[in-house]
């Protein structure tokens, strides 16, 4: 039986490692199940998920150098409109895009002078840690006729 990218097809997992798992297909040939590919949610460990010796359906992802990807993930069919669970994120959760109009809107913008007020600030504490630093370890980098020992 040949296998063809983009069909699904029982397999057996036959071995289990921090990436991926290796599945037997029919035929006698092997692929791998990425560990990013078993499941919707994040898998930590493969383990969590499969054992060697389960039954599972995969969807073949791609075939290069006799080389076959797979996917469970992939194989499970859904609704049209249901997106995975693993990209939906919950409602009002999320980074705030700082390149949208509703960034600013909300007062998080704040003016050119206390920006310039906060840098001056900075560039005065750093000099005088820096001129501390210095001050410091001048006299422990030795040199001629320094102590050593």
């Amino acid at each position: 039986m040949s296998i063809e990218v983009g069909s699904k097809i029982q397999g057996k997992v036959t071995g289990i490692t921090n990436f991926g798992a290796f599945v037997e297909l029919p035929g006698g040939s092997t692929g791998l199940v990425h560990i990013s590919e078993v499941a919707d949610s994040y898998v930590k460990d493969v383990n969590d998920h499969l054992k060697v010796g389960d039954q599972i359906e995969v969807k073949v992802i791609s075939e290069k150098d006799g080389k076959t990807a797979l996917s469970i993930k992939k194989a499970i069919d859904r609704p049209e409109g249901k997106p995975s669970s693993y990209s939906q994120r919950p409602p009002g959760q999320g980074r705030v895009d700082s390149h949208s109009n509703n960034f600013r809107s909300k007062g998080n913008f704040k003016s050119k002078e206390n920006f310039e007020d906060k840098l001056s600030l900075f560039l005065k504490t750093s000099e005088e840690t820096l001129s501390t630093l210095k001050r410091n370890t001048g006299a422990k980098q030795g040199g001629r006729g320094g102590r050593r020992g």
